[in-house]
């Protein structure tokens, strides 16, 4: 067995086939929703990968047909979890929630996301920072923390830049609408549909092993800084999540996800 495969994981399956690993979100009774657990298991096996040389691309998919639900909100809002949640949106570096989606951009081969079923919320910004989106057409994807009152705050001002317009990027994010993969690839959501999405991402990551490793890092890398974004971006996701937490609005926006007849009081910031 591989080295990256050896270590035990309880939210995830790692499997590395021709020195490319396969990494999978398995809570399928939870659509593969992203829970704490989740989290520090996908940062550690990104930075496992990170460090072994012999691995020449990453398939990142979810399991029993679903990519990820977004973020588990019972888990995030378990009692025992919302102080540790607040200090990740006050501490002055990455959230751990930027983490877990920008981690990848720092892994130094490509990165090809599967998304099948769902792709919402966390699942979708996760998916962004990947270096390449491969769908099947039924995929539902929504940038959807609107509906929740909240905004998208892991590192969507990094991982979006140069891969949807801004226009684009606004509207999904102030409707929090739901599309399908096939409109999702007109936008620059996606970059291929396929009835078989896992069979081609299994096909370009060859290819691309076919490639010298040194080359395909430095593609990654000087394409990476063409949208390279100052780090008060990052700040920035951190500070309007804290505020809307805080807001009025945010009660009755899990309200209206409930009762649509729910109203909203007047706009608190400027």
């Amino acid at each position: 067995m591989h080295a990256i495969a050896a270590y035990q994981y309880k939210t995830l399956q790692v499997s590395v086939t021709e020195n490319i690993a396969t990494v999978t979100i398995n809570r399928p009774q939870k659509k593969n929703a992203m829970s704490f657990q989740v989290v520090n298991e996908l940062i550690a096996v990104a930075r496992h990968i990170s460090k072994d040389k012999t691995l020449r691309a990453v398939i990142l998919n979810g399991a029993e047909g679903t990519f990820c639900a977004g973020i588990d909100l019972g888990d995030l809002n378990h009692p025992k979890n919302q102080a540790y949640a607040f200090w990740e949106l006050i501490k002055p570096n990455q959230s751990l929630f930027q983490q877990v989606c920008l981690v990848w951009r720092e892994v130094p081969v490509p990165v090809i996301a599967v998304l099948e079923g769902y792709c919402i919320g966390a699942g979708l910004q996760l998916a962004l920072a990947c270096d390449v989106r491969i769908s099947h057409p039924d995929c539902k994807l929504s940038i959807m923390e609107a509906k929740w009152g909240l905004v998208p705050d892991m590192g969507l001002t990094q991982s979006a830049l140069g891969v949807v317009r801004a226009d684009v990027l606004k509207e999904l994010a102030m409707s929090a609408r739901t599309i399908d993969a096939e409109e999702g690839r007109t936008l620059g959501l996606v970059s291929h549909c396929s009835e078989s999405p896992l069979q081609q991402a299994q096909l370009l990551a060859a290819e691309f092993a076919e490639r010298s490793p040194d080359a395909v890092l430095a593609s990654k890398r000087v394409i990476n800084a063409m949208y390279q974004q100052s780090h008060t971006t990052l700040y920035k996701e951190k500070m309007w999540q804290l505020k809307l937490m805080l807001g009025r609005n945010r009660k009755l926006a899990l309200k209206k996800a409930k009762e649509v007849s729910t109203g909203f009081s007047k706009r608190q910031f400027r």
